[in-house]
């Protein structure tokens, strides 16, 4: 193989000289990675810049050899797994979020009954709240709130910087407190 080969060349060869497909990897990286990172961010991005030529590399066989480009079979395995990557993510946050509106069984002598009840009346005024949130919001509250995470943490957790942190759990607790205000209000109107 030389270096002016096509994509489809090396694939092709690549299929009984498996280590020819290293030449796929450096020709493509660079821009798989650029594209990857930007979509989730450096905390996941490069392992998942990397997944993806690990996956083409297992599926190499079933690359249509007429494509002496392999540039959109690539970007199209990172954009599958970028889809797949903010699924998991949103599904995280839906778990985190009827999580924070769950009132934990404690045994402990502090939590009597009346703490219960009383937290219990608030799950769904909490939990409309949260699912009114942007995601980026909603994330650092529950972060916060229910994992414990300091900003710096969070700030390391989510790939973000910490001032970022602040802001976005500032502004999402005036958005919270509004929000439960205009339910309480509207809850009184109703009566």
């Amino acid at each position: 193989m030389t270096a002016e080969s096509s994509d489809s060349e090396v694939i092709a060869a690549s299929l009984n000289n498996p280590e020819l497909f290293g030449a796929i990897f450096h020709r493509h990286y660079p821009a798989v990675y650029r594209f990857v990172v930007g979509a989730v961010g450096l905390g996941d991005g490069p392992d998942l810049a990397s997944e993806v030529f690990v996956r083409a590399f297992a599926i190499r066989s079933r690359y249509d050899m007429s494509y002496s480009r392999a540039t959109p079979w690539l970007f199209g395995i990172a954009s599958n797994l970028v889809r797949g990557y903010h699924r998991s993510a949103a599904r995280q946050l839906r778990a985190f979020r009827r999580e924070a509106t769950r009132v934990p069984g404690s045994t402990e002598f502090e939590d009597d009954a009346v703490t219960r009840l009383a937290a219990l009346s608030q799950r769904p005024r909490i939990a409309f709240a949260l699912s009114q949130l942007r995601t980026e919001e909603a994330e650092v509250v529950l972060l916060f709130a229910i994992a414990g995470l300091s900003y710096q943490d969070i700030a390391v957790a989510v790939g973000i910087p910490e001032g970022t942190v602040r802001s976005r759990l500032s502004r999402a607790r005036t958005k919270l407190r509004n929000l439960i205000d205009a339910n309480d209000e509207s809850n009184a109107d109703d009566e």
